[in-house]
């Protein structure tokens, strides 16, 4: 099977997945979308309210800013993966809850294992928090290990993770908007030079 096939084959059970409380409240399960060959994955926290009735990730606000801050560095939504710690809304757009987080990470633990990306972008403290969990490397918050590289091995993986702000902080922080932009310039200059 192509990469591709497997990635809809998990596609296929996180939009029937009915393993935590979410599924209750959801309209749609948004497993994530993107090239199955980019070298780049991006990862978020969890599904808002647009992204829950059109079953696609970062279709929101955030999502435009992400859109814009991607072509800054040069690149299309098309040339990456695009997904969530968590693939279901939390209801009033709170934060997930511990237990959805581990019941929901075996499919991101799967998606990137089929994609094998040499570089991964987490977007926000709960993407963060869990790749670096991941990677055993230290966390305590996203403003303390934002905007630097880290080389480390994941699911048996070499690749390099950049932490940076989730899109959606800077609708309600301009400083964060500046920052965000100033990252993903850093990544389009540092990008190329990864192997």
């Amino acid at each position: 099977m192509s990469k591709k096939e497997h990635l809809d084959a998990v596609a296929s059970e996180i939009i029937a997945c009915t393993k935590c409380p979410l599924w209750k409240s959801r309209k749609n399960a948004v497993p994530g979308e993107g090239s199955p060959t980019s070298r780049m994955m991006f990862i978020g926290e969890a599904p808002g309210a647009l992204e829950d009735t059109k079953g696609e990730p970062f279709v929101g606000m955030a999502g435009k800013f992400l859109d814009t801050l991607l072509s800054q560095a040069g690149w299309s939504r098309e040339q990456v993966f695009i997904t969530n710690v968590v693939k279901c809304r939390p209801p009033r757009n709170r934060q997930p809850k511990p237990l959805e987080i581990e019941t929901c990470t075996p499919y991101l633990d799967r998606q990137i294992s089929i994609i094998r990306p040499k570089f991964i972008v987490t977007l926000g403290s709960h993407s963060t928090s869990y790749v670096f969990s991941k990677a055993m490397l230290p966390f305590t918050s996203i403003t303390q290990v934002r905007g630097k590289t880290y080389k480390t091995t994941i699911l048996g993986l070499r690749l390099t993770v950049f932490p940076t702000f989730h899109p959606a902080s800077a609708l309600y922080n301009p400083e964060y908007k500046e920052i965000l932009k100033r990252d993903f310039q850093l990544l389009g200059k540092k990008l190329p030079k990864m192997s």
